[in-house]
């Protein structure tokens, strides 16, 4: 049920990125108000609201804040289909990122109530599978129904699913079981937070975070606009191409990751965030010639290592923050490994994505969208270098407790 609910999610979220093209002509926008519309709308809600709903699936029902959240979400999804202004849009993503902010938290409570240690990076990373098929899912369907029915439809239909989707979660998923008994008083909200956040242990995964949504949010939401616009695909071949290679490097990504880590849990030498490192060190050299070669297809094979990358991250970010803050606060690390993600890079990196295009265009350049999207391979490389660090200092600190 979690697979399924992290499925429409991740297609609520995806859609407007390949039906970027078909909005911006429809409503008449520019790059830089997509840029908006994908990113800032979207993140700050999302970030805002991730702690509170956290908090809410640590101390109370994971269950209940889920299907409060999907219901949400699908209501929203549906009613940015009938938007016909660029304000209306927007205020429907924020009630999409108000929705979807409390999804993950809340996931990862139960994963937590439900699995020991030793198990959580493989069922975290069945979890966070949901996210490379709602991808594969959005692009392959929502491409082929903007090309045969319109935008519009997508969203609605979306939405509608989504609908169904809350009332079975209601109905199917079971009790909850109690959250872990803690020997320590429970902390104030706004301590607890500040206090893992800060701490020795969790402060460079959160730069990593940070600087990951640098790499991520752009990566996916002009990715589908770069191959049709540059290349020439329609949203049907770029929802086949990009779409099913996203889904198959994500699943291999969440998978592989969630047994590697589990692997290095039990072997206890801590070092939880260095093969990621690793692997978004060599995605930024193939991400940065992804935007310069001059055939299609030469550009989607060198855009797989950053598929694989993004979603390899999942289980080792999430299970590390896990063991990092300790029983009772796994959603809360959740929430803020969320929220370094979620915050600026997807509220400000579409946006500087889209000034560049808009001003590279402007200026008569080529290949206006692929120089903005050098943020990507910049910010891949600096999150592995945080990445290495974090893993040194986290193995030191888990070593020691």
């Amino acid at each position: 049920m979690l697979i399924l609910i992290q499925i429409i999610s991740q297609v609520d979220r995806i859609l407007p990125f390949i039906l970027a093209e078909s909005i911006k002509r429809d409503l008449s926008l520019s790059d830089t108000q997509m840029g908006l519309i994908t990113g800032m709308a979207f993140a700050v809600c999302y970030a805002l609201l991730s702690l509170p709903l956290a908090r809410a699936s640590d101390r109370g029902s994971p269950r209940l804040v889920l299907v409060s959240c999907i219901l949400v979400w699908s209501a929203m999804t549906a009613l940015g289909g009938i938007s016909a202004s660029f304000l209306f849009l927007a205020m429907t993503r924020f009630g999409v990122a108000f929705g979807e902010a409390g999804a993950i938290p809340a996931g990862h409570a139960l994963i937590a109530r439900k699995v020991r240690p030793d198990r959580r990076g493989l069922a975290i990373g069945l979890f966070s599978m949901g996210i490379p098929l709602g991808t594969m899912i959005g692009f392959a369907a929502g491409g082929a129904i903007a090309d045969t029915l319109g935008w519009r439809s997508a969203l609605i239909g979306a939405g509608t699913v989504g609908a169904l989707i809350g009332v079975l979660t209601f109905f199917v998923m079971g009790s909850t079981p109690r959250r872990a008994q803690v020997t320590s008083k429970d902390e104030p909200f706004l301590a607890a937070s500040l206090g893992l956040a800060v701490s020795p242990q969790f402060r460079w995964l959160m730069i990593a975070a940070l600087i990951g949504g640098f790499a991520s949010a752009p990566f996916y939401a002009f990715s589908a606009p770069f191959l049709m616009r540059t290349h020439g695909f329609t949203a049907s071949e770029v929802g086949l191409s990009f779409g099913l290679l996203q889904g198959a490097m994500g699943l291999i990504g969440t998978l592989v990751g969630g047994r590697a880590f589990d692997a290095v849990v039990r072997s206890g030498t801590g070092r939880v965030f260095g093969p990621p490192g690793l692997l978004f060190l060599l995605a930024s050299f193939t991400t940065a010639f992804a935007w310069l070669v001059p055939t299609g297809w030469m550009s989607i094979a060198l855009l797989v290592p950053g598929m694989l990358c993004f979603a390899f991250l999942m289980p080792w970010a999430f299970g590390g923050a896990h063991l990092l803050a300790g029983p009772g606060k796994q959603a809360l690390a959740s929430s803020l490994v969320l929220i370094g993600s979620g915050l600026l890079g997807p509220a400000l990196a579409p946006l500087m994505v889209g000034l560049i295009s808009d001003a590279a265009s402007a200026a008569d350049m080529p290949n206006g969208l692929g120089l903005g999207l050098m943020v990507v391979p910049a910010a891949s490389f600096l999150t592995g270098l945080a990445l290495l660090v974090a893993n040194r200092r986290a193995a030191a600190w888990l070593r020691q407790t």
